[in-house]
């Protein structure tokens, strides 16, 4: 009788120890919930499109894959004027440049949470790619017949046309992200033109400039044209030619007219958007991006 009256008061000793173990926790833990809620709180989820990594990607990604662009747009230049260039081995060494630059865009993070720059760090990255494989097929007969002979079949590519169509989609979406983090600091930006065929001169000048810069890249990405200059340059010689009042002279009534001019006639030039910035947006909300003040 002893021995079953210990053995009773052991297990329930050690019942009530385990009980108590429990409700403890319990307590414990619903005292750390509250605390868990303020952390959080405190804590949000970073923004998307903060001028930091619009900053980032341009250091990282677009200054990279633009410093290929130039040494393209300089080797076209060259070749026109120096018939003697070995343009075959001038082709490889691009075809081996690009695929560089492609490494090391590749390696760069860029968070998932701004959609729009992740989607222009990819087509980037396509664009490099076909570059390499179609300035690497096309090196064999570069030196057959004229230089003008060798652009030709180079822009009749379907390599060169789908790198150059990844490489103006790309910029549509870094500017795209630069109209978003606009909205995200002036509830009064609009949301833009997008869808929109043609935007009336009227229209036109009611914009505020980062909307602007994502029509003249939305109008550049559809012209499918290798450029020196940049959407912002476009923007400013648009803006230029409705000021000095051509645009009425000559009965324009869109911006699109405006463009398919200015683009015919070879008036866009790089940084000049720079050159008038001053006097035509010195209120307007930028990020502050290298290529707005630098005319990089």
């Amino acid at each position: 009788m002893f021995s079953l009256a210990f053995l009773l008061m052991l297990v329930i000793a050690i019942g009530a120890f385990f009980y108590g173990v429990k409700v403890g926790t319990d307590r414990a833990e619903a005292g750390r919930a509250p605390e868990a809620a303020v952390e959080a709180a405190a804590s949000p989820e970073p923004n998307a499109y903060q001028q930091q990594d619009l900053v980032s990607f341009y250091h990282t990604v677009f200054l990279s894959y633009r410093e290929f662009h130039n040494d393209w747009l300089d080797t076209r230049n060259k070749w026109l004027g120096d018939s003697t260039s070995d343009r075959s081995a001038t082709l490889k060494q691009l075809s081996k440049s690009a695929k560089r630059k492609y490494d090391e865009i590749k390696g760069v993070y860029v968070a998932p949470i701004s959609p729009q720059l992740k989607a222009a760090q990819t087509d980037y990255l396509k664009s490099l790619k076909l570059f390499e494989e179609g300035f690497a097929e096309l090196a064999a007969k570069a030196n057959e017949g004229s230089a003008q002979a060798t652009l030709d079949a180079i822009d009749a590519n379907s390599y060169y046309k789908e790198a150059l169509k990844f490489s103006l989609s790309a910029q549509q979406d870094y500017f795209g992200s630069m109209l978003k983090w606009a909205e995200s600091v002036n509830a009064d930006i609009p949301a833009g033109v997008e869808n929109q065929d043609v935007i009336s001169i009227a229209q036109w000048k009611s914009l505020p400039l980062i909307v602007k810069l994502k029509a003249s890249s939305d109008y550049m990405s559809e012209q499918a044209v290798l450029t020196d200059y940049l959407p912002h340059d476009l923007t400013a010689k648009v803006d230029q030619f409705i000021v000095s009042g051509q645009a009425d002279k000559r009965k324009i009534k869109s911006f699109n007219a405006v463009a398919d001019l200015l683009i015919s006639t070879e008036a866009v030039t790089s940084g000049y958007f720079n050159e008038v910035k001053a006097r035509f947006y010195a209120n307007e909300q930028l990020p502050q991006l290298p290529f707005f003040s630098s005319g990089k």
